[in-house]
């Protein structure tokens, strides 16, 4: 989307939901100025919290990651999450400066999507209570939470939202062999959602669902025939299609 869509889109997301749950806006980029330009006008438009991907092609040191979110989370009062996903932005945001990161007073959480739980422990160990770790792998979302997550940031939740926070429910309330039986049974979801590049199949599902129209802009193309039955079959047996 272009900026404007982009802001129009976060505008339109608060006036609608209208205070009655939590609005976190993606306001990340890969240029600093444009991300407290976003963020800023993000929070004029009353979000609750700003999520903010590590910078993607350009990367950065992890001087350079500390300094650009330090520079967004002070340019804004409401709380910021920490987007980490290396698969997608080619930089990978270290524990040590998450570390660093999370003594800053706008810094509330991180959305961790390396998909290396051993980081994930590593995290963990090195942040204690200073910040909150969702998990951005609805494949692990489990031994996330297992390691002391505080729940998910998802694609799946797209299309199952209530089995996604029954999940995590399951797991607070001390199941944890139901939790894991029912991180296993989405498992086959999980792998058709990420069977080409995200958002691709999530718009496929919930275009399906009756939510909006497939509209897909290039460089991102319409899911191929065998992906999409493969996922409406699936989403058929778990009763959402």
């Amino acid at each position: 989307m272009t900026h404007e869509e982009h802001l129009d889109t976060i505008k339109y997301c608060v006036d609608k939901v209208a205070k009655r749950i939590p609005v976190v806006a993606g306001t990340g980029s890969n240029c600093t100025d444009t991300a407290v330009y976003l963020s800023q006008e993000a929070e004029k438009y009353g979000v609750d919290g700003i999520l903010l991907v590590s910078p993607y092609y350009n990367k950065a040191t992890q001087k350079g990651l500390y300094r650009h979110f330090k520079t967004v989370a002070d340019s804004v009062k409401v709380p910021a999450i920490l987007y980490n996903v290396p698969s997608r932005t080619g930089c990978n945001l270290l524990p040590d400066t998450v570390a660093v990161l999370a003594k800053h007073p706008n810094v509330a959480a991180i959305k961790e999507a390396s998909g290396n739980m051993g980081q994930v422990v590593e995290l963990a160990a090195k942040c204690g209570d200073d910040i909150a770790i969702y998990s951005g792998e609805d494949g692990i979302t489990l031994p996330i939470l297992s390691m002391g997550g505080q729940g998910c940031i998802s694609v799946a939740s797209n299309v199952v939202p209530r089995t996604m926070v029954s999940l995590a429910d399951t797991f607070f309330r001390g199941d944890v062999a139901e939790a894991a039986r029912m991180q296993r049974e989405l498992w086959p979801l999980i792998h058709l959602l990420f069977c080409e590049v995200n958002p691709i199949p999530a718009k496929a599902a919930v275009s399906a669902m009756g939510y909006g129209q497939e509209h897909i802009r290039l460089p991102l193309t319409p899911m191929e025939d065998a992906h999409r039955a493969a996922l409406y079959a699936e989403m058929k047996k778990l009763g959402v299609l």
